[in-house]
């Protein structure tokens, strides 16, 4: 299937002319007889169609009797835990630029500085956390910087006054919670197991301990692995948690709602380590360093 489109003005013999062009027909002569014959002239409509070079005259012209059949919109689903750099290439299969969908990130084109969430984001930084992530029907001419714009905004919807509320509550910023919040999102799947990771994270910020999570070694090294060596965990970066205390210097995706969540009301348990089985992907929490240890060989990690 190609694009075929009728501009507004054209006539049967521009028609005819661009279809031979296009070798949608082998003779333009042809479709200016049937259009005489079937007194069809006043039926084909200006617009953008879908054309197979197979088709026959007779139904080309149905499908141009038919107005616009080319939808002007794009539906695109960013699933939660999208990089910058997956939406940008996401919008690029769909016939935007990712590049200036990237540049409008960086540069925070698109978006209100009177955002209060933004307000606790380093300058320097990008919107990577603050894309929510959500299914979107955009034009097909939509520019980059409005395409921001409307993430931001379904963002702003998103994070509701009692979650921003609780968050100043707990001294904390909007930035570390979507920091944290992008790091569950890779690291555990289920809501429930988020806020018990959520809450081991966060005590082990207080004990001054290190974060120690795959999910920023991953990003670190810019592709995802079932375990990871020695050597991986001392990769020199400021996202690496194994060797920096602390949150990372940032986002490291776009989460969605239920980590956010997880981010903001973490569940208090006993619990100090937790893994990932390998081969479902379940997360295998425990108490003590021995009961980690055990479950390290039983899981093969």
């Amino acid at each position: 299937m190609q694009t075929f489109e009728i501009k507004s003005g054209e006539g049967v013999k521009d028609i005819a002319n661009n279809l031979e062009n296009g070798q949608y027909i082998k003779k333009d002569l042809y479709f200016n007889y049937f259009i005489w014959k079937t007194n069809s002239r006043g039926k084909i409509q200006a617009g953008k169609y879908e054309l197979r070079g197979s088709m026959t005259i007779p139904e080309i012209v149905q499908v141009l009797s038919m107005g616009e059949v080319v939808p002007n919109e794009v539906k695109i689903t960013f699933p939660e835990g999208t990089s910058l750099k997956d939406m940008a290439d996401v919008l690029k299969n769909k016939g935007f630029d990712g590049e200036n969908f990237l540049n409008a990130a960086k540069s925070g084109a698109g978006a209100k500085k009177d955002y209060e969430f933004l307000k606790s984001k380093p300058e320097k930084m990008n919107l990577e956390g603050f894309l929510f992530p959500d299914t979107y029907i955009f034009f097909k001419d939509t520019n980059e910087a409005n395409i921001v714009s409307r993430m931001l905004l379904n963002f702003d919807e998103k994070l509701t006054p009692q979650m921003r509320n609780e968050i100043q509550e707990q001294n904390r910023t909007v930035f570390e919670i979507v920091t944290m919040a992008s790091i569950l999102e890779k690291e555990v799947k289920t809501p429930e197991d988020m806020k018990t990771a959520s809450g081991i994270f966060w005590d082990r910020i207080g004990y001054g301990m290190p974060l120690q999570s795959c999910a920023t070694i991953a990003y670190v090294l810019g592709k995802e692995k079932k375990q990871y060596s020695y050597e991986d965990t001392r990769t020199p970066s400021p996202y690496n948690t194994y060797m920096n205390k602390g949150l990372p210097p940032g986002p490291i995706n776009n989460p969605g709602m239920n980590a956010i969540k997880a981010a903001i009301y973490p569940t208090k348990t006993d619990y100090t380590y937790f893994l990932s089985d390998p081969e479902t992907g379940k997360t295998i929490f425990s108490k003590t360093i021995e009961e980690h240890d055990a479950n390290k060989i039983k899981y093969g990690l």
